[in-house]
């Protein structure tokens, strides 16, 4: 789905939709790992018949495939509408003349996808569902995770707006927001979104511990949580060290950015 994105924007210079691609990618990329023997049988193996009811897969499957869907349903749309509504998405400015550059950042967000959604895509290959054991405590212990993440986000990312829109209307002169989570921390909406993910990763695991899967499965899902991890604290730590030196008038980027040396983030990035 990237390169095709990418053949179609690339020659445009074209980034309004780079943020849907990356919401779509999610999406379809969890949806064939769900139906991937379905539609195998009836598109490669020309077995005709319906696709599975949902009912049919187990619950630890239909549970990772929710999370999965609700955190890029909130996010992607977000990213996408505000590109749209702006014309354009000014981290894309240098590259998008550049059609190598443009092209490899629009490849690294496939590898980006890949990565961070490995859990839910291992998890649903493992079929048919009584190959699934049943939801334990510590299943729960990680939905709790990762609504509890989720919802730390959502507050962080609102709260911020909320200051963003004060701020625009002169009601404070702030540099950086204090107030709220962001009292507690310097980006909870990235403390969040490495729970989320931890959350979506713990929820995997007991499945890809059965003899269906090798010993270092659980070990190569938990790149997830980790790159998610490293993304955030290593590059957003780089681009603050550079905050003092922006003027004043740098727009707010909240985004799963494209930072010039080609590595993606997400995150929310104010120049004060």
């Amino acid at each position: 789905m990237v390169a095709v994105f990418a053949l179609v924007f690339v020659p445009q210079q074209n980034e309004k939709y780079y943020d849907l691609c990356g919401a779509l990618g999610f999406l379809s990329t969890t949806f064939v790992s769900l139906y991937y023997p379905s539609l195998k049988a009836k598109f490669l193996d020309g077995i005709p018949g319906p696709l599975p009811a949902l009912s049919s897969f187990a619950p630890r499957q239909l549970l990772l495939s929710a999370a999965l869907g609700i955190w890029t349903a909130r996010l992607g749309s977000f990213l996408a509408l505000r590109a749209v509504k702006a014309g354009g998405d000014s981290r894309f400015d240098e590259i998008k003349t550049q059609p190598a550059k443009f092209t490899g950042a629009w490849l690294a967000q496939a590898t980006w996808v890949s990565l961070v959604g490995l859990p839910v895509y291992l998890c649903n290959t493992l079929q048919p569902a009584y190959l699934h054991p049943s939801l334990t405590p510590r299943d729960y212990a990680s939905i709790a995770l990762f609504a509890s993440s989720f919802l730390f986000e959502v507050i962080a990312d609102r709260q911020k707006s909320a200051w963003r829109r004060a701020k625009d209307r002169k009601e404070h002169d702030e540099r950086f927001i204090t107030s709220g989570l962001w009292s507690i921390s310097r980006h909870p909406n990235y403390v969040g979104e490495v729970g989320i993910w931890t959350g979506i990763w713990a929820l995997s695991t007991i499945s890809l511990q059965t003899a269906a899967f090798s010993r270092s499965t659980v070990a190569l899902a938990a790149l997830s949580p980790l790159f998610t991890w490293f993304l955030t604290r290593n590059f957003m730590a780089r681009i603050v060290r550079f905050r003092v030196f922006l003027p004043l008038n740098v727009q707010e980027t909240r985004s799963l950015a494209m930072i010039p040396n080609g590595c993606i983030i997400r995150g929310t990035f104010s120049g004060s």
